[in-house]
């Protein structure tokens, strides 16, 4: 079965870049077929830091949305990610109503997977509610309680809305902290999360012999999490 996944959470700053480039570097430390699109126009980071691997796509143009579908049905060995920028929702349902790909995916035989990143704010529940009122048990979804945005998930927790998700097959991953100057320091170089962990010089990556180590035991953690939730 062909798998697309989609990295969103709407909310601009959740984490779903971050998170779709750790899903990239798992899915490549697992020498596992896939192939990568990205929706930010302006500094997608599955194009800067997983560039090999990934092709930019519009959500206003229907064509290039068409492409995530067909390379999903023509290749289903290949897992496919797609990193939704901020604001990208409505177009995104838009294109989905209009097209039917709900009803293709059925027909076609091929799963949707929603990734719905969260920081420790309200807007995330909210927006989990808006796209669970939307879509009820037709997507397949993964929430990601993204730490490096925050610990204190208690307002998700109060709302009900994560058991809802859970009630309808979802998944639950906590992708915990990272020290930010770790980040920082990777980000700064374009490093993927292969350079950030190996052996290197350290004036190409700025990171030394402690910093990758946490980076090994960070991916370590998240990589547990992946396997927990299925890709």
């Amino acid at each position: 079965m062909a798998n697309i996944h989609f990295i969103g959470g709407e909310k601009g700053g959740v984490g779903k870049s971050l998170v779709a480039r750790v899903l990239a570097q798992y899915l490549i430390d697992l020498n596992l077929p896939f192939l990568g699109f990205d929706t930010d126009r302006s500094h997608g980071a599955l194009l800067r830091f997983y560039a090999g691997y990934a092709s930019p796509v519009l959500v206003d143009r229907y064509e290039t949305l068409d492409a995530i579908v067909e390379a999903a049905v023509e290749q289903p060995e290949r897992r496919i990610l797609v990193d939704l920028a901020a604001q990208t929702h409505d177009p995104l349902v838009r294109w989905m109503d209009e097209s039917g790909v709900l009803d293709l995916a059925d027909e076609a035989g091929f799963a949707i997977h929603y990734w719905h990143v969260m920081d420790a704010g309200k807007d995330s529940v909210d927006l989990l509610k808006r796209l669970l009122d939307r879509f009820g048990s037709r997507l397949k979804y993964v929430l990601v309680r993204n730490q490096v945005r925050g610990d204190d998930f208690g307002i998700l927790d109060r709302s009900g809305e994560q058991n809802r998700a859970v009630e309808l097959g979802a998944r639950v991953v906590a992708l915990r902290h990272l020290q930010d100057g770790v980040i920082n320091k990777i980000d700064a170089t374009n490093s993927s999360f292969w350079a950030a962990k190996n052996p290197a010089d350290k004036a190409s990556t700025g990171l030394g012999l402690m910093d990758r180590q946490r980076v090994k035991m960070w991916l370590r953690d998240a990589y547990q999490q992946i396997e927990a939730a299925g890709i």
